[in-house]
């Protein structure tokens, strides 16, 4: 049978009976009889969720099966909550856990009468709820009945979307070059430029695309990218613009109102070239109030503003150099391009359509109405479908039908009702988000197995099946992807996707959102989200059975409301508490026995309560950026670990080894065998080797950063390496610079790495660092190595970051003509020894930024071959020598024809432990700087 909304439950049904302590006899068999209940009516679901989405007999299906999923929840909260009272408390030791035991074999058998009873009660329901069904006409469909692609069926999901670059979401090359001309050339007068159009017409891309395009970026002194949306505050939107264009961090937090938030803001952009975008804007008053936060100086700065609404435009237009530009729907040509590059994406059809779906492709591409997102998008559902005339039909049908409806947000439906049920879910959880809310892959992989919705697959970790949802998400275009080297990924989706995300999310009662105490979306919701204060907020909900908890924006955070969830939702599963003003996590938290994922990271929280050990189904715990330096004993009891976040870097530009801050661990980290993730964890002091013998037990590790490691650990360290088969990203930072790490005895290293940082001396390059074939981002820091490194490196032939600080001590870099052919970005930072850096004609072929300095000994633009770096579209020189710097300036530099073709040259100069002065090539401000230099 295809799945439904009751899959899952009956898998869990199906996982109660396996357990042995769930036999006692009543219960197997109450369980039994309703899963099989369950699996009787499951069948009907699919004509009743036909019906809904075809709009035919849409009341009594809705209701029907709103009625179903309301008994489905009844038995997924049945469930939990017996586990709960099973086996909560079952794990403690000593006379009061022996006395404890008693008692709750007692409470255990009240557990089994009551879900006896209870089950009882819900089989009835559903006997009813079923025979209402069938008089409502609905009957049970096979496997086979629909369209959808079985799990069997579903071509590999990677295909054609691990590297999708932005260009390929949108054609829109001629209109981003108009818009960068509006921007960099024109008035000195500040100048409005509206987009306007129908949603999914592109408008928000053309405007991203240019905002962070290298010319515009070095055209511009501050940048600012705010997304509006129909529900906004005006002191948050002028907060964020303060903070994006970097204002000082005092006057942003102080508590004023909106005319005391204007006008530091409009002083300190007065002498500055700004471009700010406000994207999705539906209101007027927002530029009522704006223009007179963003003067108009005369320094030639640009507001773009990206708005359905034409009187927003209107209004925005003061004078005679704003502009209001139309984005016109695509013409034919355009959209059957973009149609089959996303439609025909695999190997076999390289982007082109077969002759015989030609005609039936041509007509479905006439339903999209020329709007870029609405092609990809149900060309993205093609993608997933049998390339034949009966799979092409069906969706031309669907499509008509829904056109006749004459809504976008309807035919872009047809994409989540294409869904599979376990991917609905996973594209649903971006509600419990904002609008344009922006998360890191790895992340969304921790939520939804802490949700349980992935379903384990031979072979493979639930992280990588995660992955594979989400790039079949990424691939039908409901979730737009912005990638670095492959590696780090955010996602997000598109504002008319997320409102199709929100009523979906509201009808079937997934999430819901109380923002200022009031609540929107359903009444009874799995999943809370808290924008804005949390008083009284569980008297407001009233609701034990929640399953998340999220916070986003909140300034107050009182302990009584972590007791309370502690006390009243005990069967959470998700808490995020990120950016909460916490600085004590109460001891109740160890109540949540269900908590899979708990998130702290950017809070104040100093300690973490011994309790934390009773949360033996935590999957992930995330300290990063907190004030906690140590993990609790506790933490080594929990066995079903698989990531510990707790990475801060306390000041991004200091050059030394103190930056660097993770947090200890006690003896026992070899327990915890399902870790994958282990970021950043010191050394146990006095005890070094041990840790790293320790590790070798750590055989699922995929990421791991280790600081304070010492020189005696080499050999110990390198074996537990040795043992990673599945390592991708590993980081090694030395207790301190006089001690020298030898990592050559590492003679099998993971062939999977992708990511090395080495933040320790050595006294020679591994050899081994050559062949990792597969590395994409390498960081070597503090070598101090004698023996030019490039020529060992220069044959990475996926290699596309790669970092030297401090990591050679002689006088001359060569890059060799052919070396590092895939190589996108490069620094060279405090090579104090160095004076001449050689690039071959032919080397690094496809660097686009390059960052370099300071070398003390290195004086004429001469000893760079900068010039030989044709694609390079960035260049920012660190603190080099004052004849260096005058050498390049366009007035009177005599090398100023090493870097003129290069779009954006900085020149920045360190004047605090964690912050530049920046200055663009040619400025006053620099050139001041530099005859203040001589004097």
């Amino acid at each position: 049978m295809a799945e439904t909304f009751l899959s899952p439950i009956i898998e869990k049904l199906t996982e109660l009976l396996i357990e042995e302590g769930f036999s006692l006899k009543g219960v197997r068999k109450e369980v039994k009889s309703l899963k099989d209940e369950l699996e009787i009516i499951e069948p009907f679901l699919k004509d009743a969720e036909a019906k809904v989405e075809k709009d035919k007999g849409f009341d009594a299906s809705k209701a029907w099966l709103g009625q179903i999923r309301e008994e489905a929840e009844r038995i997924e909260d049945l469930v939990d909550d017996y586990v709960y009272r099973i086996e909560h408390h079952c794990y403690e030791g000593g006379f009061m856990g022996a006395l404890r035991k008693a008692c709750h074999c007692i409470k255990a058998l009240k557990a089994r009468y009551d879900i006896a009873s209870e089950i009882q009660d819900i089989k009835e329901s559903l006997q009813g709820i079923k025979d209402r069904g069938v008089g409502y006409g609905l009957r049970p469909l096979e496997q086979g009945s629909s369209s959808k692609p079985t799990n069997g069926e579903r071509q590999d999901p990677r295909l054609g979307s691990l590297f999708m670059e932005e260009d390929e979401i949108v054609c829109i090359d001629d209109a981003s070059e108009e818009l960068m001309r509006m921007l960099i050339d024109g008035e000195s007068m500040r100048s409005v430029i509206s987009l306007v159009g129908q949603g999914g017409i592109g408008k928000t891309t053309l405007a991203r695309k240019v905002y962070n395009d290298e010319v515009v970026k070095a055209h511009f002194d501050c940048h600012a990218w705010i997304t509006v949306s129909q529900s906004y505050d005006m002191k948050n939107l002028l907060r964020i613009v303060s903070r994006q264009v970097r204002l000082p961090q005092r006057i942003i937090e102080e508590e004023c109102n909106i005319d005391e938030l204007i006008s530091p803001l409009k002083q300190f952009l007065q002498t500055r070239r700004y471009v700010v975008v406000f994207d999705d804007v539906w209101q007027n008053d927002i530029w009522n109030v704006m223009k007179y936060a963003l003067p108009n100086n005369n320094n030639g700065s640009r507001i773009i503003i990206t708005t359905r609404n034409d009187n927003v435009a209107a209004v925005s237009k003061e004078n005679s150099c704003d502009v209001v530009k139309e984005l016109q729907i695509w013409s034919l040509e355009m959209a059957w391009q973009l149609f089959c590059k996303k439609a025909f994406r695999n190997d076999q059809f390289e982007g082109r359509c077969p002759q015989e779906l030609e005609q039936l492709s041509y007509d479905i591409l006439c339903k999209c109405q020329g709007l870029p997102l609405v092609i990809a998008t149900i060309a993205g559902v093609l993608s997933t479908k049998q390339k034949s005339e009966f799979e092409w039909k069906n969706v031309l049908n669907n499509l008509t039908s829904e056109f006749e409806k004459t809504d976008i947000e309807k035919i872009l439906s047809l994409s989540y009702f294409d869904l599979p049920h376990h991917l609905r879910r996973c594209f649903l959880y971006f509600g419990v988000f904002h609008e344009d809310y922006r998360i890191y892959d790895n992340q969304l992989y921790g939520l939804w197995i802490a949700e349980g919705f992935v379903k384990a697959r031979s072979n493979k970790t639930l992280e990588e099946v995660a992955e594979d949802y989400l790039n079949e998400l990424i691939q039908r275009n409901l979730v737009l992807l912005e990638t670095k080297y492959g590696i780090s990924r955010e996602c997000r989706v598109h504002d008319l996707m997320y409102e199709i995300i929100l009523t979906n999310a509201g009808e079937w009662r997934f999430c819901k959102s109380l923002k200022g105490g009031k609540s929107s979306l359903a009444e009874r919701s799995s999943r809370l989200s808290v924008y804005g204060p949390t008083e009284n907020v569980l008297k407001t909900v009233g609701d034990s059975r929640i399953r998340s908890v999220f916070l986003f924006g909140t300034n107050e955070l009182s302990k009584s409301f972590v007791v309370g969830l502690g006390e009243k939702c005990k069967l959470l599963k998700v808490l995020d508490l990120s950016n909460a003003p916490l600085d004590n996590l109460p001891k109740e938290v160890g109540n949540l026995f269900h908590l899979r994922c708990l998130r702290l990271r950017r809070t104040k929280v100093k300690t973490l309560p011994k309790s934390i050990g009773k949360l033996r189904n935590l999957q992930t715990l995330d300290v990063s950026n907190t004030l906690v330096r140590e993990l609790p004993n506790e933490i080594n009891k929990l066995t079903n670990l698989r990531h510990v976040f707790a990475y801060s870097l306390d000041r991004p530009t200091d050059f030394s080894l103190d930056c660097f801050r993770g947090v200890k661990m006690n003896e026992g980290i070899g327990r915890l065998m399902e870790l994958q993730t282990l970021t950043r964890v010191e050394a146990y002091p006095g005890r070094e080797v041990g840790f790293a013998k320790e590790l070798q037990k750590l055989r699922n590790i995929r990421s791991l950063s280790i600081l304070k490691v010492t020189a005696e650990m080499g050999i110990a360290l390198g074996a537990s390496i040795e043992k990673m088969d599945h390592l991708k990203e590993l980081t090694l930072t030395l207790i301190n610079e006089d001690e020298v790490l030898d990592l050559r005895c590492i003679s099998s290293p993971p062939l999977f790495l992708r990511w090395l940082q080495l933040n320790c001396r050595m006294q020679q390059l591994p050899d081994w660092i050559p062949k990792l074939y597969n590395l994409r981002m390498l960081d070597l820091k503090f070598s101090r190595l004698v023996d030019e490194p490039l020529r060992s490196l220069k044959g990475l032939p996926n290699l596309l970051f790669l970092r030297l600080l401090q990591t050679y001590d002689g006088e001359e870099l060569h890059f060799e003509e052919g070396g590092f052919r895939k190589l996108k970005e490069l620094r060279l930072v405090k090579l104090e020894g160095l004076k001449v850096v050689k690039i071959d004609n032919g080397a690094l072929p496809l660097l686009e930024k390059l960052e370099f300095g300071p070398f003390p000994l290195m004086m004429e633009p001469t000893s760079f071959d900068i010039q030989q770096l044709s694609s390079l579209k960035s260049l920012e020189i660190l603190d080099m020598p004052r004849e260096f710097v005058l050498g390049l300036q366009p007035d009177g530099g005599p090398y100023y024809r090493k870097i003129q073709y290069v779009p954006s040259v900085k020149f920045c100069y360190k004047y605090r432990v964690d912050g530049y002065d920046v200055y663009k090539l040619g400025s006053s401000e620099l050139l001041r700087r530099l005859q203040e230099q001589r004097n």
